[in-house]
């Protein structure tokens, strides 16, 4: 089974250590203890309090087969004749779409504005981190 520190379960989140603490100190998020006192926190318990803080899809997603919907903030936007690139910064991931320089105007994107980036991909490739992200024990 996959268990996490406390600064760990924070990074996953894209939140602070104290943050997760008060989760767990409001027993909002289950944790358990080691030998030498320091809190961990279960892989299956971290999953199921994410899944409840998940917020609900926007009205848009019930007539689109595109589920992964990331909402952040445009933080660059690169444009020549023809082409341009936006770059969306959402919690702590960084989205980069190409698209025409007509969209871009149409959108009436610009640096600083709300966007959601809509991911639909046919290939996604999942990996495993090395097993120094999250402690293992049976699972390696």
């Amino acid at each position: 089974m996959t268990v996490f520190r406390m600064g760990e379960a924070a990074e996953l989140l894209g939140v602070s250590a104290d943050t997760v603490r008060r989760w767990v100190d409001a027993g909002r998020l289950a944790a358990t203890r080691d030998e030498q006192g320091h809190r961990l926190i279960h892989g299956v318990d971290l999953a199921a309090f994410v899944r409840t803080q998940a917020g609900d899809p926007d009205d848009r997603a019930d007539g689109s087969s595109a589920r992964n919907r990331l909402r952040g903030i445009v933080t660059a936007v690169l444009k020549d004749a023809v082409m341009a690139q936006v770059d969306i910064q959402a919690g702590p991931f960084r989205v980069v779409s190409l698209m025409s320089r007509e969209a871009v105007d149409d959108l009436g994107l610009s640096v600083g504005s709300v966007a959601i980036a809509v991911i639909k991909s046919t290939t996604v490739v999942v990996e495993r981190p090395p097993t120094s992200a999250g402690i293992r024990s049976d699972d390696s």
